[in-house]
């Protein structure tokens, strides 16, 4: 038998960004990212304490490695609390900030926290937007929470939280199930 081996194939340019677990060694493409997205950046200590934390925190990747997009998420007392998910600047509206907040929602499925609350800068519309297609309401604000100049951001709260399963809803056409038993 003659058996050809043909090369592998090369790598698809159009290949789907990878979600894996961020890692130490992830932190100064991270921090790259960072630097380039916001005015005020987390610092190389955030991101290593939150990992060394046991955070939740995940890389996108593209098929080379560079990394497109991160999250980090507290879990705790029932639900998460998202600290920072950005999408590199030259790949954003793409849907990269979708997929993110989803695998969010997966490990949050899988751990069963399925409350999530994050602060967003007033001011940030298009990830305000994105939440709210997510499922996130608005619930509160933390005045001058965020740095900026001249002066510091209001952050809005949000929060998504599951609908209710069939049974736990109230079932309105039947008020003697809603009643607590009295004795």
């Amino acid at each position: 038998m003659n058996a050809v081996l043909s090369p592998p194939p090369e790598a698809s340019p159009d290949a789907p960004p990878r979600l894996r677990a961020m890692r130490v060694g992830d932190v100064s493409a991270v921090l790259a990212v960072e630097v380039r997205a916001y005015s005020y950046p987390w610092s190389r200590g955030n991101f290593i304490d939150s990992l060394a934390a046991g955070y939740l925190a995940d890389v996108l990747v593209d098929e080379e490695g560079a990394v497109l997009g991160y999250f980090l998420a507290l879990p705790g007392a029932g639900e998460l609390h998202l600290l920072n998910v950005t999408v590199a600047p030259e790949h954003q509206c793409c849907g990269l900030g979708r997929r993110l907040m989803q695998a969010l929602h997966g490990h949050g499925q899988r751990l069963g926290l399925h409350t999530v609350f994050l602060e967003v800068r007033a001011s940030n519309l298009r990830a305000r937007a994105l939440y709210a297609r997510l499922g996130y309401a608005e619930v509160g604000l933390r005045r001058a929470y965020y740095p900026a100049t001249p002066r510091r951001e209001d952050a809005i709260i949000m929060r998504r939280c599951p609908p209710l399963a069939d049974a736990d809803r109230l079932d309105m056409d039947r008020p003697e199930v809603n009643r607590p038993d009295v004795d």
